[in-house]
């Protein structure tokens, strides 16, 4: 066990341990006492700067979903919806080659500070855009342009995470930090849905300015950190390479942060866990659209059908945020895998019945089932992932990591957009996403070699 995270060898300077105070030092008891991961500054400016832009991101959600899905003017086909999500989830494949190579290169600090600020001038396009009444291909680049840059900023916080939290506390680290960060997105989008009819017919474009100055507040938290303080060291390979060097050492880094993992079982089949409850994930936020759009209100109740997507979209956030508070007991009573492979279980037995019911509350409640199995056996991915990958290969792999999760939703997305018909009342897909996370559930069960 380890007792505290003091200072090691090759830690940036004004790294800050959690040690036992000094002679002559008395120890006050404070946050570091009750949440270890917060025990630093450094932590809790990284957990500030989590917030604030998955803040943002779940606003500017709220908005070109209320605008391009929920306007009483437009009747979204599943196509339609499989491709507005596409839109928004196409970054994450596109940058995600590239964000852990310039991640192992480049001051995470710096690019969570430059990429913040690029997205609020990219988003402020976006809001004059929604303002003019656009929706054609122009609103669609400058979309996948804002989300790619969010796409780097969040694979840097996951690659920082373990520079500023102890490796005894990641399981804890990786509960708190993302699954507030996906809580603080979920919320800012209930709140982006609620405000929509309050705020006119300019309320998209409104909410989109909210988002910029949101991604402003969350790059001035992150340079507060010490430059140096989330990595890469200077000594580590690539510092002194030009960017040429870099940009034409993208596709080579890639292979060899594969590489990498093709010698960690433990993390692949991690990795593949998330993936597989992503495609399950997808597919039923698609058909949870369709549902309240089409069966639960008439065409013309567009401003109901927001209401009620609100609410099961705040089933799902809420069962994040349970599994936040769940997993490092659970996980330290039955294991990581076991307590991934229970949730997707319960989830697999929730969903057919939920949606079958075609009631708002089961809807939220299968929801609800959805997001706590969903975080948990992200808890897990990421824990694995951080103890079974080298720093040196971090940022490479945590970028493999983000596409094929979103690649994962995408296809569960699309599976929708040709199992479910405009209704949404689709009981093959429904038990097609319950048997895949219960196959998904015994596999996690089987015995794994931790590391070749």
């Amino acid at each position: 066990m380890l007792r505290g995270m003091d200072p090691r060898p090759g830690d940036p300077p004004g790294a800050v341990g959690t040690g036992s105070p000094g002679p002559g030092r008395s120890r006050r008891r404070g946050m570091g006492d009750r949440w270890p991961v917060l025990a630093t500054r450094d932590s809790r400016l990284l957990l500030a700067t989590r917030l604030a832009g998955q803040a943002s991101d779940g606003l500017l959600q709220a908005a070109l979903g209320s605008y391009v899905l929920f306007s009483p003017q437009r009747q979204a086909s599943p196509g339609q919806v499989a491709g507005t999500f596409a839109i928004l989830l196409l970054p994450y494949s596109l940058v995600g080659p590239f964000a852990g190579v310039f991640l192992d290169r480049w001051s995470r600090v710096r690019v969570l500070v430059v990429a913040n600020l690029a997205r609020a001038v990219v988003i402020l396009g976006v809001a004059a855009l929604v303002f003019g009444q656009r929706d054609g291909l122009d609103l669609g680049v400058t979309v996948l342009v804002a989300m790619g840059l969010g796409r780097l900023v969040l694979a840097g916080l996951s690659a920082g995470l373990p520079r500023v939290v102890a490796p005894a506390h990641l399981v804890t680290a990786n509960a708190v930090f993302p699954t507030a960060g996906t809580v603080a997105g979920a919320a800012a989008t209930v709140v982006g849905l609620a405000l929509t009819p309050r705020l006119g017919p300019d309320a998209p474009a409104q909410l989109v300015v909210g988002v910029s100055a949101g991604l402003v507040v969350a790059a001035v938290i992150a340079a507060r950190i010490p430059t140096a303080r989330l990595g890469p060291d200077p000594g580590d390979p690539g510092w002194a390479r030009s960017l040429t060097a870099d940009a034409a050492a993208v596709a080579r880094g890639m292979v060899q942060g594969l590489q990498h993992l093709h010698h960690r079982p433990r993390a692949r089949r991690a990795m593949a866990v998330v993936v597989a409850h992503r495609v399950a994930f997808g597919a039923l936020l698609v058909d949870t659209l369709l549902v309240v759009r089409h069966t639960l209100n008439s065409p013309d109740q567009a401003e109901a059908a927001l209401g009620d997507f609100a609410i099961a979209a705040a089933g799902a956030s809420l069962g994040s945020f349970a599994a936040a508070f769940a997993a490092p007991r659970m996980s330290r009573r039955l294991g990581l895998d076991r307590w991934a492979a229970v949730t997707l279980g319960v989830a697999a037995a929730a969903v057919p019945p939920a949606f079958a019911s075609l009631a708002l509350a089961a809807l939220a409640a299968g929801s609800l089932a959805m997001g706590f199995a969903g975080q948990t056996v992200k808890i897990a991915g990421d824990t694995w992932l951080q103890r079974d990958v080298d720093d040196e290969f971090r940022g490479r792999v945590f970028s493999v990591y983000d596409v094929v999760l979103n690649v994962g939703l995408v296809l569960g997305i699309c599976l929708a957009a040709q199992l479910a018909p405009a209704s949404g009342i689709a009981p093959v897909l429904w038990l097609s996403a319950s048997v895949l996370m219960l196959a998904t559930a015994l596999w996690i069960l089987r015995p794994v070699v931790a590391r070749d």
